[in-house]
């Protein structure tokens, strides 16, 4: 699979199948990744990888709080603005009206999409999840070292012929986390990542990117 490949057919995906990930493809596809850019190669991110047994675990003490209206955990970053401005807000609602629809819930339907949202604390059924965390001491910049080399994760475990879903909601349920990782003190939990073989009976729409012309400008002769 070439890069261009891998990125075009890198997506959330929502269903995995239990098919078991070897543990040599995550240490190749983790090894290959600590080669993923950072500022002065500080290598902001701390990684967690849960399998077996305490994954089977976390995933039900998680489904357990979440099913029986336990509160959140307080995030200790902010996902999205208070006031998210256009187009930004356009495309955040068109996706989940995309989502929903895939899945045959109807928008005023809010039990359903309650039990779809659990599906995120049961990882989508996959074998595999990853906690990338980040010491709360860094700023910005950091920050954006862990997306790139979450990307570069993700696209390696395509390269594997495995799909990916990262889950910002872990940090919503980030002490059930750490009493399962352990942490060490000082971290701060960005995201979850579930990881498997994708369930290809589960119904999925792809969602769309904005043409080029809306976000890229070239400056010329």
């Amino acid at each position: 699979m070439d890069v261009y490949e891998a990125v075009t057919t890198r997506r959330a995906v929502r269903g995995f199948t239990d098919e078991e990930v070897p543990r040599d493809v995550l240490e190749r596809v983790l090894s290959a990744a600590a080669w993923a850019p950072s500022g002065s190669n500080i290598q902001p991110w701390r990684i967690f990888v849960v399998t077996g047994e305490p994954l089977a675990q976390l995933k039900k003490r998680a489904v357990e709080r979440v099913a029986t209206g336990q509160p959140w955990d307080e995030r200790e970053f902010e996902m999205y603005p208070r006031e998210l401005k256009s187009p930004y807000a356009e495309r955040r609602s068109a996706f989940g009206k995309e989502r929903y629809s895939a899945l045959g819930i109807a928008r005023e339907d809010w039990e359903a999409r309650q039990r779809a949202a659990i599906a995120n604390w049961d990882c989508f059924g996959a074998p595999a999840a990853l906690f990338c965390y980040i010491d709360r001491d860094l700023g910005r910049p950091q920050w954006a070292d862990l997306g790139m080399y979450l990307q570069t994760v993700m696209l390696l475990l395509r390269a594997e012929g495995l799909h990916s879903c990262p889950q910002m909601a872990w940090s919503q349920v980030r002490e059930t986390v750490s009493d399962i990782v352990c942490p060490p003190e000082g971290l701060m939990l960005f995201c979850g990542m579930s990881i498997g073989y994708e369930d290809p009976a589960v119904n999925y729409i792809r969602t769309g990117r904005a043409p080029l012309t809306e976000n890229v400008t070239f400056i010329e002769d």
